[in-house]
């Protein structure tokens, strides 16, 4: 399981006092207004901030950080992930899992046959496709339906699947 859980990526700054636009990659676009605090990865070092200010326009999060009250202070940081600690992160409801623990599981079918790994989870309008990268070198896309998608068990590292009449038809 991953510690850190990413909430937004810096797409671009807002105005000249060091605000920036955040694209969120969460559910839940008011949990930038509980946050205290959060991690920018650099590439090369993580940085804690204190946010001093949110608000919102239009699909983004206008965030203000401590320290950071001119554009030439934050532009630097433009495509640059936010993250939270695991403790700062919004519960999950109940068969909710980040997409981040997910990644990297092993998939097998409801038959026992090892089918391949998890490689992402895609957001679509309707429900999360997960896409799987099948033993076979195939990328597979398996909708999050509970027909489809049986059980994840983190604990044992592995997704179980039933392949569905003309899933797998290309």
């Amino acid at each position: 399981m991953v510690d850190l859980l990413r909430v937004g990526t810096i797409a671009s700054t807002h105005g000249i006092r060091g605000e920036v636009k955040v694209f969120p990659t969460t559910d839940d676009m008011e949990r930038f207004k509980r946050l205290k605090s959060c991690i920018l990865d650099t590439g090369k070092e993580q940085l804690e901030l204190e946010v001093e200010g949110v608000k919102f326009f239009k699909q983004f999060a206008i965030l203000k950080f401590k320290g950071f009250d001119n554009i030439n202070d934050i532009e630097k940081y433009r495509g640059k992930d936010l993250l939270v600690t695991r403790e700062a992160a919004v519960p999950l409801a109940e068969n909710e899992n980040f997409v981040g623990d997910l990644i990297g599981l092993e998939v097998v079918t409801d038959e026992g046959a090892h089918f391949g790994k998890v490689k992402d989870i895609m957001a679509t309008g309707a429900n999360d496709v997960y896409v799987i990268d099948g033993d076979d070198g195939k990328e597979y896309l398996f909708p999050s339906i509970k027909e489809c998608i049986l059980d994840v068990d983190l604990d044992a590292g592995k997704v179980t699947v039933h392949i569905m009449k003309g899933l797998l038809d290309l």
